[in-house]
């Protein structure tokens, strides 16, 4: 269906792509990997024609359509969600528009003199409407917002008045209900709660076209691909599998590539030592020419292209106290919407919750709770003896002082720290060399991230309490702040939509649900294995 041939691509000094080749056949569904800046979204917009290779040629097969889902969703206003979404089904969503604006006309008693015409032309519009599907495709539209945890209030409000996350989630609604013949998702699983992913994970796994997607969520792309396509050092490479298929591969090729290298270089020592040995012996000559010319014919074995993982380790955090935090007897609410009546939680050392709930259940509620952020109504929220609190919250990033550069803004934190112990901690959060010269207003949001994050774990606390800290970060730091996280001899509470996090660092699950609070002892597998679903928005 689509071809890329020999393509070259290069963005100012940056090459992205040489000579490069892949395909996107009929119903496969393919990941695209690769780090940052390698060219994932170049790739995408080449396809839709908004860029050209340099060189060689993207080709798609006639009458093939594409459906283009990025994270720029552009102005969006005036509209219902539900319209928003139909408008990329074409004409229909027109037709709609206009039946809305006749429903309002006979209702309004001002153009009661209009009737009979209005009415008219409504029969008209509404058989219009109904010759293009319209009644179907607005139940499918109001089925897919529903699914990207849309209330229906939410689909008949105006767009214009949702924040940009929920933009997004109309902007891929939009693509889903358009259902081309192909489909380009640069992140998907952005933004999205996690009974939203697994609903989208559902959709994606049932749609016969085929998918060419990015995603920063490990689950999600290992169980809906069956190919990955790897964007690595302008070179693109397909491998056929799942995502866990193509970590074991690509570390297995590294392997088989490194013991090459090595048995070659082992060679060419032996042979470059006979010839400096024997070159000013006459009785030797032709043996030494021999050798020359055959090492001149070798084709040279390359080390493999290590990318560069720098793990973060922390430093002894002090010893808290066996009760961590208290809620006794918390009452909870915002206006009229009572979310916590007579809450009792504790945390105690060692414990590592991961909090649980559909949206507006209270998740982020409880965090603040807890960390002191805000007061209950009523009731007692109280930390313990020698606890040392590190929060994350989503608007510690707003916080930042866009004026100073990463490294000043490590600095200005931890103004008695070596130079080097900074620069060295900047590193592992993925900030090397000139890019801790970025001032912070120039920072993407899962830069801004990764500084708030290295600024709070440098000096640990002993208790963290983190609020979907993986938002906008790349596979390799989530994978590194795992990897830290569960060496780390903390307490922790945290709120995430990232499967792999949850399963890897919780021991135990605090469930929010509209029929109350459940705890469960043992981490989120346990939970899932208990429970027979993987989030609490879901049924068994």
């Amino acid at each position: 269906m689509i071809r890329l041939d020999n393509v070259s691509k290069q963005h100012g000094r940056q090459l992205l792509y040489v000579e490069a080749s892949a395909a996107l056949h009929k119903g496969e569904k393919v990941g695209l990997v690769g780090p940052n800046g390698a060219g994932k979204s170049t790739l995408f917009r080449m396809i839709t024609g908004d860029e050209h290779p340099d060189e060689g040629q993207v080709s798609i097969d006639r009458g093939v359509t594409i459906g283009y889902f990025d994270q720029d969703v552009g102005e969006m206003s005036g509209r219902s969600a539900v319209a928003e979404v139909m408008n990329g089904a074409g004409p229909v969503s027109e037709v709609a528009a206009e039946l809305k604006e006749l429903e309002a006309a006979m209702a309004d008693p001002d153009r009661a003199d209009e009737m009979e015409k209005l009415v008219d032309r409504y029969g008209v519009v509404q058989a219009r409407f109904e010759e293009l599907g319209g009644y179907a495709l607005e139940g499918r539209a109001r089925e897919i917002l529903a699914g990207l945890g849309f209330s229906e209030e939410m689909m008949d409000g105006d767009v214009g008045k949702l924040s940009g996350g929920w933009k997004m989630r109309v902007a891929l609604g939009r693509i889903l209900l358009m259902r081309p013949d192909a489909m380009l998702l640069d992140e998907p699983s952005n933004h999205l709660d996690l009974e939203s992913l697994i609903w989208l994970e559902g959709f994606l796994k049932g749609y016969e076209g085929a998918l060419l997607m990015t995603s920063h969520d490990r689950e999600f792309m290992n169980r809906i691909v069956t190919k990955i396509v790897e964007i690595d050092a302008g070179n693109l490479t397909t491998f056929s599998g799942d995502y866990e298929f193509y970590e074991r591969q690509r570390a297995q090729n590294e392997k088989q590539q490194q013991a090459q290298f090595e048995r070659q270089q082992a060679m060419l020592a032996k042979e470059l030592a006979f010839i400096e040995r024997f070159k000013a012996r006459a009785s030797h000559a032709a043996q030494v020419q021999s050798r020359v010319k055959k090492l001149e014919k070798i084709e040279k074995v390359e080390p493999p292209k290590r990318r560069q993982t720098v793990l973060f380790e922390f430093l002894p955090a002090p010893r808290s106290g066996d009760d961590v935090a208290k809620l006794e007897r918390v009452h909870k609410g915002y206006g009229k919407r009572r979310i916590y009546e007579g809450l009792d939680f504790l945390v105690r050392r060692g414990e590592r919750w991961c909090v649980m709930g559909v949206n507006g259940a209270g998740k982020s509620t409880l965090l603040k709770l807890v960390t002191g952020s805000t007061d209950p109504d009523e009731g007692a929220a109280t930390l313990g003896g020698s606890v040392k609190l590190g929060y994350f919250a989503q608007h510690a990033m707003d916080l930042l002082d866009g004026d100073r550069s990463v490294f000043d803004s490590l600095v200005d934190a931890f103004p008695r720290a070596s130079q080097g112990s900074l620069r060295a901690l900047a590193g592992c959060f993925g900030f090397s060399g000139d890019e801790v010269d970025k001032k912070c207003r120039v920072l993407s949001g899962g830069e801004k991230a990764r500084l708030v994050m290295a600024k709070m774990l440098f000096d640990p606390p002993n208790f963290l309490v983190l609020d979907e800290p993986t938002n906008h970060l790349d596979m390799a730091t989530k994978q590194m702040l795992i990897t830290a996280l569960s060496r780390y001899e903390g307490t922790m509470l945290f709120v995430s939509h990232d499967r792999h996090f949850l399963a890897a660092l919780s021991n135990r699950v605090l469930e929010l649900t509209p029929e109350g609070v459940h705890q469960y002892g043992g981490g989120y597998i346990e939970y899932v294995g208990r429970t027979g679903r993987e989030a609490p928005g879901l049924r068994s």
